[in-house]
């Protein structure tokens, strides 16, 4: 007698879990989003590492991280929530409108907040990370609509929707009391992942350290104002507690593109409007490269 194959089947609620767990770097902050106990929380991740073979998550100092297999896992994880999303969106048995998924350049999370109010926030889910992150979520569907700084390492030729754009120069920045010691290693602010200071320093073969690496843009600023080492930002969003680094001959950096970014098939009167309203605010001035929304 022929018996018929068994499948193994991931339910999709731990895939929900995992996802959260990525997104708020904490399993206690992932289990007050879901509603659910942190033990709860520990046993589905258990579950699913038993499944896939290997460990997702490690703690480190500033909570919990993502190990190689983990960023595997969450992406697939994501894609499985939307095509989830999307097959119950085809019956129109879904509790109201999908909210729009924005992602945020950390560099530009605090301006961008700065502009909202409770109606431009209504309907709309925001997740703010490094700027290859939130493309990378564009390019695979999860995050509607991106603010971000380009990056030569991630091609978003063909890969995104580029609604607007513009070139923006960064410069270095110190605390005004930092003093270097002659000969010594540059000491910089970095945040995780090839950034524009390495790569610009080890163009010129000019020796550094990095002393500080965080994801988060405020907390580099703060460490730049206790006069721990050298950071780079967009020269329009130097704050006054920080002046620019010209006296210790260091290179220019590169120019960088700010993108206003949609993932393909991206459709609706919401989406348009989300678009021309961040258009407005953040590309005022700026030549409009492509104006995106459909429908």
């Amino acid at each position: 007698m022929h018996r018929p194959r068994q499948y193994l089947n991931i339910p999709t609620e731990i895939v929900r879990t995992v996802v959260a767990i990525a997104e708020t770097g904490s399993l206690s902050k992932a289990g007050e989003r879901l509603g659910l106990s942190q033990p709860a929380i520990s046993s589905q991740v258990k579950r699913l590492q038993s499944l896939v073979g290997g460990a997702l998550f490690i703690r480190t100092a500033n909570g919990t991280t993502t190990t190689e297999l983990g960023k595997v896992a969450v992406q697939q994880a994501r894609r499985i929530l939307e095509a989830n999303d999307q097959l119950l969106r085809l019956g129109g048995n879904n509790e109201g409108p999908q909210p729009l998924r924005l992602g945020i350049s950390t560099l530009l999370a605090d301006d961008f907040m700065k502009r909202q109010n409770a109606e431009t926030l209504a309907d709309v889910f925001i997740h703010a990370d490094l700027s290859t992150t939130v493309i990378r979520g564009v390019i695979d569907g999860y995050i509607d609509i991106a603010l971000v700084y380009s990056n030569p390492l991630v091609d978003v030729e063909g890969e995104v929707t580029v609604a607007n754009e513009a070139e923006e120069r960064s410069v270095w920045v110190r605390a005004r009391d930092f003093v270097l010691r002659p000969g010594a290693p540059i000491p910089i602010l970095a945040w995780p992942g090839d950034d524009w200071m390495i790569r610009t320093l080890t163009k010129h073969n000019i020796s550094y350290k990095i002393v500080f690496r965080s994801p988060n843009h405020q907390l580099r600023l703060e460490a730049a104002r206790a006069g721990f080492g050298l950071t780079v930002i967009p020269e329009r969003m130097i704050p006054p507690f920080l002046v620019p680094a010209k006296d210790y001959y260091l290179p220019d950096l590169p120019a960088h593109k700010r993108l206003l970014c949609a993932r393909p098939g991206l459709e609706g009167a919401r989406a348009t409007a989300q678009l021309q309203r961040m258009s407005s605010q953040f590309f005022n001035g700026a030549k409009a490269v492509r104006q995106v929304g459909a429908g």
